[in-house]
């Protein structure tokens, strides 16, 4: 396969035709949820329930198969292969590489879900005919099934866009655009005007991942603000929070300032690990080791199950529909981003440390999460008679805060939680910037200032028009709509990076039955045609 360089940063400075296309869209749905949020927020309620309900074993099969796929590829002989030259070094020490993959995999939406979601799954059983809610059965299926939804399977979707986007960058040195990486499937003459097609839908995709866990953010933080302090959660306080969030974290993007956003990341770590031991010495902490370890047990013994539930036959998936495939839109949504974030850290570790560490790490640090937070909850719930599954009842937003009521300081816990999803913010906000910018400009590692702000200004503006719009309905929506198109695209992948892998020349499988007349330079497909 050709190896064309790197896009060169001297190219012109004109605007591409991926970057008009993608804005435009970005900008006409942002205008329409602006100008017409009711209207916008009810056919955003049709269009999701028509897309999860017509297209949700499409989500559940593709996710389902790339686990399978990534798991076997670790384990086969293309797990040698270095995301790099193959001398070359990780950029990062192991301990470094752990911390970012921590940093990617505890965001906003395990902050937001953390407590929620297991309260919810326990007042209202994810499989009623067999279990009751508020039960003590319902509270450990609902562990069990948060866990499902923030394990291998959302991170094996992040881990297939990071694999190959590293792959075509850094071992065969071309640009980080999800059009190149297609090539070994559509040809690599394939014609511009569909490399432009995946592109724009990678950045729209993008664009709509962001703005949903941004969404969900800007909910959570006013909520908290009113629960804790009465501000009021209006309109005016989400518009508020977001032009803050905006004017910092492009302040940050145009001055390139890396140092900052490595403190805000910094800073986050410290604070998720602040509130994880807070909670831990404070709450339930036999009754949350033992959680955490039932409920492992329960996703590894259930996983094939949830992973291809539905019920045709009883004509009801409206549970899968709201909860695994809006997630799994929602993450295929976030895959450009979060994967090309995942690739660009991971530069000279095999293809095998890369699907392990990706795989298992970030997983196990959600599940500590939800067994802490969401573990407390239930407990407080079940044995101390706690109104947390009442609060949530009502509002999912408030949930964290909620559970933090039950505490000691529960004023500065709650000021740091709030930090704490702000920061998030403002660092995914920032990361995801660049990365549009790049998508937006050939690929280049360095784009200019104006992609940045555009992008900066347009992730703010549709983030808090489609939250006004119709709340968490039209963030599922927008995540959901994008997923569709791209979950395609993620599914190709597969084969793209197989198709790749075997034209590797065939030293670099060590193979046994070399003779005097190997001839190296041919690749694994063509020497195994000379031998049919």
């Amino acid at each position: 396969m050709g190896q064309s360089k790197q896009p060169s940063d001297n190219h012109n400075n004109k605007m591409t035709l991926v970057f008009w296309v993608s804005m435009s869209i970005i900008l006409l749905i942002t205008i329409v949820a602006g100008i017409f949020p009711s209207a916008f927020g009810k056919n955003a309620d049709i269009l999701y329930t028509f897309i999860s309900s017509s297209s949700g074993w499409l989500f559940l099969i593709i996710v389902f198969v790339l686990d399978i796929f990534l798991i076997g590829l670790a384990i086969t002989r293309f797990g040698r292969f270095k995301l790099g030259g193959d001398n070359e070094k990780p950029e990062f020490s192991f301990i470094s590489w752990i911390c970012m993959l921590f940093s990617a995999g505890l965001g906003v939406g395990i902050v937001f879900w953390g407590v929620a979601e297991p309260m919810t799954h326990y007042l209202k059983s994810p499989m009623p005919n067999e279990v009751k809610g508020s039960t003590l059965e319902s509270a450990r299926l609902a562990m069990g099934y948060t866990f499902f939804h923030w394990g291998i399977s959302q991170w094996s979707i992040f881990a297939m866009a990071g694999l190959i986007v590293a792959y075509f960058q850094f071992r065969k040195q071309r640009d980080g655009l999800i059009s190149t990486a297609m090539e070994p499937v559509f040809g690599e003459a394939y014609k511009k005007p569909y490399r432009n097609v995946i592109d724009v839908l990678a950045i729209v995709a993008t664009v709509m991942g962001i703005a949903t866990s941004i969404g969900l953010g800007i909910l959570q933080i006013g909520g908290g603000l009113n629960h804790v302090f009465d501000i009021p959660n209006n309109n005016w306080t989400k518009i508020i929070i977001t032009v803050i969030m905006t004017v910092i974290f492009l302040g940050s993007a145009a001055s390139g300032l890396n140092k900052g956003v490595k403190i805000l990341s910094n800073l986050n770590i410290f604070i998720c690990f602040a509130l994880l031991i807070y909670i831990l010495i404070f709450g339930p902490t036999m009754f949350i080791f033992e959680t955490f370890t039932v409920a492992i047990g329960d996703y590894i013994t259930n996983f094939v199950q949830y992973s291809l539930r539905l019920n045709p036959y009883e004509g009801d998936n409206s549970w899968m529909q709201q909860w695994t495939i809006f997630y799994w839109a929602w993450v295929i949504a976030w895959s450009p981003f979060i994967g090309g974030f995942v690739a660009r850290v991971s530069r000279g570790r095999t293809i095998r440390e890369f699907v392990i560490g990706v795989l298992i790490i970030p997983p196990l640090i959600s599940f500590s999460w939800i067994a802490t937070f969401g573990g407390t909850a239930i407990y407080l719930v079940i044995n101390k008679g706690a109104g947390i599954a009442e609060d949530v009842k009502g509002d999912y937003t408030i949930a964290l805060f909620s559970l933090l009521s039950h505490f000691p300081l529960y004023e500065v816990t709650s000021i740091f939680a709030i930090i704490l999803i702000f920061l998030f913010l403002v660092t995914s906000a920032d990361s995801t910037t660049f990365i549009l910018s790049s998508m937006s400009d050939r690929g280049s590692i360095t784009p200019p200032l104006k992609y940045k702000l555009v992008w900066g200004i347009l992730i703010g503006s549709i983030s808090v028009s489609m939250t006004l719009a119709g709340g968490l309905k039209s963030l599922q929506t927008a995540s959901i709509v994008a997923g569709l198109p791209f979950a395609v695209i993620l599914f190709l992948m597969m084969f793209s990076i197989m198709k790749a892998l075997r034209r590797e020349p065939a030293e670099h499988f060590k193979m046994t039955y070399i003779d005097d007349d190997t001839d190296f330079s041919k690749s694994l497909e063509e020497r195994e045609e000379e031998d049919k």
